[in-house]
């Protein structure tokens, strides 16, 4: 039996809550950061306001995403909230040089969220960071070193991997992209 998606969950609002709350913002903090009234943000985040572009690249900020992930691809009615179609995935993640990531997910509102990351040719991250989450990666293609805490990884097409909340950095050794498939909880983008 199918279940329905709630209409909720497929929304601005819906994102913007469960971003919030992956970073353990309460309304109070995330209103204070944003010089707005708890108020004003429910009612963003309940789908009750639409906030401005102006608003939603400074949420953006103060979340640290990009304001082209808080934008939905229109999807098919019978689709929405469950499937995602390749041309529809919406870009997001670290800004970092080389490396482009988009939502695999149809929204941020599980308590995971699924992440297609293409590495291009020697993109690098070069200062490790750690974040509160649980993230498995699978290489889909190409190769790519990897090293969690100190320990250094070389990682090839079918190789997996897992982060428990340890610092880790990345490089893309090869002339060829590479492609990684990310599970991530909670949410993070």
């Amino acid at each position: 039996m199918l279940h329905a998606i709630p209409d909720d969950a497929r929304t601005l609002g819906a994102d913007l809550r469960s971003l919030r709350r992956a970073r353990g913002l309460t309304l109070q903090g995330l209103a204070d950061v944003l010089g707005r009234s708890v108020g004003w943000l429910s009612q963003v985040e309940r789908d009750l306001s639409s906030p401005s572009i102006n608003d939603l690249r400074e949420i953006a900020r103060v979340l640290d995403v990009s304001i082209s992930s808080l934008f939905r691809a229109s999807a098919l009615p019978q689709e929405a909230g469950h499937i995602v179609r390749k041309a529809s995935r919406r870009p997001i993640g670290s800004r970092e040089a080389g490396l482009v990531e988009e939502l695999l997910s149809p929204d941020l509102t599980d308590e995971f969220e699924v992440v297609h990351s293409t590495f291009l040719p020697g993109a690098k991250l070069g200062q490790a960071v750690r974040r509160p989450t649980q993230e498995v990666g699978y290489v889909a293609a190409g190769c790519l070193t990897l090293w969690i805490g100190e320990a250094r990884f070389e990682l090839g097409e079918g190789d997996a991997f897992r982060i428990r909340g340890e610092p880790f950095r990345w490089h893309n050794p090869s002339s060829q992209p590479c492609e990684v498939i990310w599970v991530i909880s909670p949410p993070v983008y």
